[in-house]
């Protein structure tokens, strides 16, 4: 299987992330050296990669799939919106700087060479390049200058297979409408169509499969079945349910929120409290009531002074100062963590027109902003004294420097070479932890040791949820699904 394949959507969320990680999944199964790649991303849910650098999530869980480690090229183009007209624009891992979109339409040709620059890299390694697509191709207003989709496919001269979403309705509408918005040349260059997320009896839908076959000339290479209960790290959209009810004993669940910010960075930090059975979790969003907790966690935020304001129009900081009075726990994480300390500046101008906020002020330390983006996957060890010394590893994504007393109590070591540094904050109460680690709950150990201090009642070691091992558990999952269900001879066919 040598060369590339691109996965194109007629819409997002169509489910290009997840065919492409199920193909890389199934070509790593046989044996075959394969990577994925995104062109031009934009997500404010970003990972770490081996080689220092920042891709979007999908990228890493692909990675994975693969049965390879994460690296820049995967993903040499990510956007991450702090507005909305504007992004930080990274390019191979590292922010080039903020550009509105009228800005960014410029950059396109410079960052068009990045990314072939990145997939040639890549091509040269591997059996097969898995490439996905950004949004839709339909777009037309995007045309000129594209590199996430059939631009990019012209210019690497890539088969493009497209994927519908018949879960959400009018899925031959999606494919008559996308190829008709298509140039003549780019039709050509769609091989075929596959459905995804079919619930039902694939017989009922077969004259919709002929009849859209007849009128494209395209093959439909399957229809895969709708896949109940994956994990997989989200793109970039919060979950569609809010609320992830326990479903262990109501007597020894514990109560989590976090606020949904308007521009809230790497929430897949909480899918392990998602899934937990002992858990009762909540994303509390715009207008809606401050229910009672007993662990409220601030997010990661791309725009750190203006989600802050958000919190306080909603009476977040009159509601945390309750919570914390009647014995609940918060933690902060990133961004989260900077807002609750005294003061938040930005003498550059990163993230706002402001240089300088006023923080919850519940921890003693301040945070100013600079140019230079901290990027590392690491390791270490709770505090012994709070959490029992339990292994914690994750990963850092900020342009924050953060100095004060509070940050004599440290919530966590982390591995720094061969010596250990001390990291985050904990109150002198004990009622707040402050950190910049991100997947914080990601290692069985840490998750137990962390929820039993914010006032899990069972028994901490009673209930450990490997992440990891449900992630490629769900990989697996949904491979088989895909193998199951499409013509796989056929769409390897495509770049033999």
């Amino acid at each position: 299987m040598p060369g590339a394949l691109m996965i194109q959507g007629t819409s997002s969320d169509a489910g290009k992330s997840t065919l492409v990680g199920a193909l890389c999944r199934i070509a790593a199964r046989a044996g075959k050296r394969v990577a994925p790649f995104k062109p031009q991303n934009m997500s404010l849910n970003s990972a770490v990669t081996i080689d220092g650098g920042e891709i979007g999530r999908a990228q890493a869980w692909q990675a994975l799939a693969a049965g390879i480690a994460p690296e820049t090229d995967m993903n040499p183009v990510l956007l991450k919106p702090n507005s909305d007209i504007g992004a930080q624009v990274i390019v191979h891992g590292r922010a080039r700087g903020n550009l509105d979109a009228r800005a960014y339409h410029a950059y396109k040709p410079t960052a068009l060479q990045a990314v072939l620059e990145s997939f040639e890299r890549l091509r040269a390694k591997s059996d097969l390049v898995l490439v996905e697509g950004a949004g839709s191709p339909a777009e037309v207003n995007l045309r000129e200058g594209d590199i996430a989709n059939m631009g990019f496919a012209q210019a690497a001269d890539c088969p493009v297979v497209l994927v519908a979403d018949i879960d959400r309705g009018g899925v031959f509408a999606q494919i008559i409408g996308t190829l008709a918005c298509l140039s003549d040349a780019e039709c050509a260059r769609v091989k075929g169509v596959i459905i995804n997320k079919f619930r039902g009896d694939v017989a009922l839908l077969q004259p919709g499969i002929d009849w859209v076959q007849a009128r494209t000339g395209k093959p439909v290479f399957g229809v895969v079945p709708f896949v109940p209960g994956l994990w997989l790290d989200a793109e970039d959209m919060l979950p569609s349910v809010a609320h992830a009810p326990a479903h262990g004993d109501a007597a020894s669940t514990l109560r989590v929120v976090v606020p949904a910010l308007p521009r809230i960075s790497n929430h897949t930090d909480f899918d392990p409290l998602r899934a937990h059975p002992d858990v009762d979790f909540r994303y509390i969003r715009s207008g809606e009531p401050l229910p009672a907790a007993d662990l409220v966690i601030l997010p990661g935020s791309k725009s750190v002074q203006r989600d802050l304001a958000w919190l306080r129009e909603q009476g977040w900081e009159t509601y945390l100062r309750r919570h914390l009075r009647y014995g609940g726990k918060v933690i902060g994480i990133c961004g989260g963590m900077q807002m609750l300390g005294r003061e938040l500046r930005d003498p550059l101008r990163i993230e706002s027109d402001a240089e300088r906020a006023q923080g919850f002020g519940l921890l003693d330390f301040d945070t100013s902003l600079a140019n230079d983006k901290r990027l590392v996957r690491i390791e270490g060890r709770l505090s012994s004294g709070t959490f029992g010394n339990a292994a914690v590893r994750g990963y850092e994504i900020h342009m924050g420097a953060t100095e004060g007393a509070a940050l004599a109590r440290p919530a966590m070591w982390l591995s720094d070479g061969a010596a250990m540094r001390p990291e985050g904050a904990i109150s002198e109460d004990g009622q707040i932890l402050a950190t910049y680690l991100h997947g914080l709950f990601d290692a069985p150990d840490a998750c137990a040791a962390l929820l039993h201090w914010a006032g899990l009642v069972r028994d901490p070691c009673a209930e450990r949820i490997d992440h990891d091992a449900r992630k490629l558990a769900s990989i697996d999952t949904l491979a088989d699904a895909v193998e199951t269900h499409v013509d796989m001879q056929a769409l390897w066919g495509l770049v033999a």
